[in-house]
């Protein structure tokens, strides 16, 4: 565990991997992709970001499977043709001193929906849509399709698709995996009451609702090398109402945390919420952060923290306070791709600048070579 004197461009190290700060970039679904495969958008958009000076930059979700995918715009990395346009895009964020991290996913009864810029609705097989499952035929929300249960011969082969893209992950030269297991999607769907409602191993009892994605987590880390870290997204909470009935709680996500820990994860990436439509969040400046701590703290596991994180000065207080080891940003990051460099100045913190962009750097700055970061 890292001390709480640590600051928001202190080192943080991963396994084998030391991190120049503790920004990272976000899995942020861009829906550009056609048929799985990286685009020029995705090169330009994940590339920025590591110009901008963030110490790791993860892709969107990226999904495991074509049916796993929440769009058809969705990038993928169910097949081999998918990898060198990943490559292309871990090679240049390489170059430019960042890490490079995926996220990998599978949407469970959120998939085969349009894009979030159209019409929410499903996309019947007409049209080229596919059938979504989950661990109970229970929909999301009225546009979206009722799913599928799981059976067994469905969960094999679910496990057995997290763990080819591990391999992929791996050919594509990411540096770091990320486990999908928030925002409503398949893995939170198996933790939470409100989505899950099996009665066999893998339903019920706490014990049964983290199975399963406890045996996704156990099959990636046994395909992905021992000295790159492995991370999971979850949402720490469902915001739901008594009135709901039982859902997923903090006190459960430190339970979860714990046994994720003995896993071999090394960080929890700590998101909430998306998982019914009756959610109550009460949004504001860091309103997540305090799920993050409690989990570093009663887990004694490293974690992130996200969610209206938008000033240096509320980012290095996550980090200087000990609430969590990493700052992970979204929104901010869409809207300035340039925020490490522009917080470093303005904590009087040194960082280094690509060479092409010295010239409007201050004197605190030294000019950064475009030379590869070593891959673990």
């Amino acid at each position: 565990m890292n001390e709480p004197t640590n600051h928001l461009f202190s080192p943080l190290k991963l396994r084998s991997l030391t991190l120049s700060n503790r920004i990272a970039v976000s899995p942020m679904c861009e829906y550009s992709s056609q048929d799985g495969f990286a685009s020029d958008w995705h090169f330009v958009h994940l590339g920025s970001r590591a110009i901008g000076g963030a110490a790791l930059v993860l892709t969107e979700a990226i999904a495991v499977s074509p049916e796993g995918r929440i769009t058809p715009g969705d990038l993928g990395i169910w097949k081999d043709e998918h990898i060198p346009g990943l490559q292309r895009i871990t090679s240049f964020l390489h170059q430019h001193g960042s890490y490079a991290g995926t996220q990998i996913a599978h949407a469970g009864r959120k998939a085969s929906m349009a894009t979030p810029w159209e019409k929410t609705r499903a996309i019947p097989a007409s049209e080229g849509g596919w059938q979504p499952v989950a661990p109970s035929a229970i929909p999301f929300d009225e546009p979206y399709a009722t799913p599928t249960e799981l059976d067994r011969a469905g969960l094999d082969k679910i496990l057995a698709d997290f763990t080819a893209a591990t391999h992929r992950t791996l050919a594509a030269d990411f540096d770091l995996v990320e486990i999908h297991a928030a925002h409503g999607y398949l893995l939170h769907e198996f933790l939470s009451p409100l989505s899950n409602h099996r009665t066999d191993e893998y339903g019920g009892s706490f014990e049964n609702r983290v199975r399963f994605p406890l045996e996704v987590i156990r099959a990636v880390r046994a395909a992905w090398p021992q000295h790159l870290p492995l991370i999971v997204r979850i949402s720490a909470t469902d915001w739901a109402s008594e009135s709901l009935g039982p859902a997923w709680d903090l006190p459960q996500s430190v339970a979860f945390a714990k046994l994720m820990k003995q896993e071999g994860v090394d960080l929890v990436d700590v998101s909430t919420g998306a998982n019914h439509p009756a959610q109550q969040i009460p949004v504001g400046p860091g309103y997540q952060v305090h799920h993050a701590e409690t989990i570093r703290r009663e887990a004694n596991i490293s974690t992130g923290a996200v969610g209206m994180i938008t000033q240096p000065a509320q980012a290095d207080q996550i980090v200087r306070s000990g609430q969590a080891d990493l700052v992970l940003l979204a929104r901010e990051l869409l809207r300035d791709p340039y925020w490490p460099l522009r917080a470093a100045e303005t904590l009087r913190q040194p960082i280094t600048w690509p060479v092409q962009y010295a010239r409007a750097a201050s004197g605190r700055t030294e000019p950064r070579q475009p030379v590869s970061t070593p891959t673990a």
